[in-house]
């Protein structure tokens, strides 16, 4: 990184200011690090426009992002209550069997009545045991 030394470039002066001269130091073209930009009120907002631009890529990545997750969430809410459904829709069609057999046929009906409610026909007599060991 050879950066050239700096030009000294006398001033002399003539005249009632005195003998001598005086010495100014200037910075050679090669010796800054960073070029001196002219800013314009154009670059400024060609500027203002790309830091808004990744400002909203930003935003909108992360607002993608959480209704990613909040999409996920749904879908095992969703998959939860189909199981349920199914359940549910699986109970109801046996609670259906069983109340056409009751509607239909009478020995069903006299099978459960003897099992809930533990009538016996005149003369039967019901034993019941105790199966707790």
């Amino acid at each position: 990184m050879g950066s050239a030394p700096a030009k000294r470039t006398p001033i002399v002066r003539t005249g009632n200011e005195g003998t001598g001269f005086e010495m100014s130091f200037t910075p050679a073209a090669g010796f800054l690090l960073i070029p001196v930009a002219v800013v314009t009120s154009r670059r400024l907002i060609l500027l203002l426009y790309f830091v808004l631009l990744i400002g909203g890529g930003v935003w909108a990545g992360a607002m993608l992002l959480e209704a990613r997750a909040e999409y996920e969430q749904l879908k095992q809410v969703q998959a939860a209550s189909e199981a349920k459904l199914a359940a549910a829709e699986a109970r109801l069609r046996e609670q259906e069997k069983i109340l056409q057999r009751l509607r239909t046929d009478p020995a069903y009906v006299e099978k459960v009545i003897r099992k809930q409610l533990g009538y016996a026909r005149p003369g039967e007599v019901i034993f019941r045991f105790d199966s707790g060991l």
